[in-house]
């Protein structure tokens, strides 16, 4: 067989998952890094939630091993302090605790976790949970990522309107229109939002800046308690059509004339005279508080509704 002169290279091999162990007792930060390390995982290692808070400073691990009682800041108060971190609140974090009482585990949840091993721990039940919790955030993550990259504002809202999550670029926005650092949505927009999710849709203005404006529009329920809202910003003007109580006939009229047809075009077309055009064209122009047909196309294009096929 002839050479071709042609040569390759190794695939570069994917980089390893980094956990993090938090743990104040060197026996159970030996064995855990010994066997994490030989699961094929990269191991930081913490003796303290103070020195864990600061090594997420400069990097992200894929998740947490913490322990949850630890001298000076205990793993309860750390979990929090993690997830209160916007580029870390993603990173799965999983308590180690002696204690197994339903108060303690309830607080390991309520602080933010997401699972819990009881001490002395069982390596192969550790590996287990802590490679389904880093693919279930990695898929996550990967879907967050692709929501923000499309420049979509995304929140997950509780049963009590707190944020369960955010997309960036909803965050961005909420601080921007609302001066809302995150959690929750504040009281005077409750109100606002609980209309939407008794009729599971609708869209509801949460505050404006210069010219632009940010709208929540309802997505519906997603289980568990939560549900789904897409956060919009959009020029101030935009609003007028769908706020201005057209009737159907006149969105008809408004629609057609956004596509540039005349009055004629449009009476033949919805089997209307071209005077009772003009005449649903000057309530169209009252509502919307405009004067000339350029106006008022221009507000229907910017609204983004389509005119009726045909």
């Amino acid at each position: 067989m002839v050479a071709t002169g042609v040569t390759t290279t190794p695939a570069a091999e994917p980089p390893r998952l980094v956990i993090q162990v938090v743990d104040d007792a060197p026996d159970t930060l030996g064995f855990l890094v010994d066997a994490l390390e030989a699961a094929g995982y990269g191991v930081l290692v913490a003796r303290s939630g103070e020195a864990a808070l600061q090594s997420l400073e400069w990097v992200i691990p894929d998740a947490i091993l913490l322990d949850a009682l630890m001298p000076g800041l205990d793993g309860f108060e750390t979990c929090k302090r993690i997830k209160a971190l916007p580029e870390r609140a993603h990173v799965p974090i999983i308590f180690m605790t002696a204690l197994s009482e339903t108060a303690h585990i309830v607080a390991g949840f309520e602080a933010g976790g997401v699972d819990y091993v009881v001490k002395p721990v069982k390596i192969d039940e550790v590996l287990a949970r802590l490679a389904t919790h880093v693919r279930n955030a990695r898929v996550s993550r990967l879907a967050r990522e692709a929501m923000d990259v499309g420049g979509m504002g995304v929140l997950v809202l509780d049963a009590q309107y707190r944020i369960a999550w955010r997309s960036p670029r909803a965050a961005d926005w909420l601080r921007q229109f609302v001066d809302l650092p995150a959690e929750r949505l504040p009281s005077h927009l409750q109100p606002l939002a609980a209309p939407l999710r008794a009729a599971g849709s609708g869209s509801a203005l949460l505050g404006a800046r210069g010219s632009d404006e940010l709208r929540l529009h309802w997505i519906g329920e997603s289980g568990l308690g939560e549900a789904m809202a897409l956060l919009q910003v959009r020029p101030v003007a935009d609003t007028r059509v769908r706020e201005a109580d057209l009737t159907r006939r006149e969105i008809e009229v408004l629609s057609w004339l956004a596509k540039g047809k005349t009055n004629r075009d449009i009476g033949e077309i919805l089997g209307l005279s071209p005077r009772t055009v003009n005449k649903h064209l000057e309530h169209v122009y009252a509502k919307l508080g405009v004067e000339t047909r350029a106006s008022a196309a221009a507000l229907m294009s910017r609204e983004g509704v389509l005119p009726p096929a045909g």
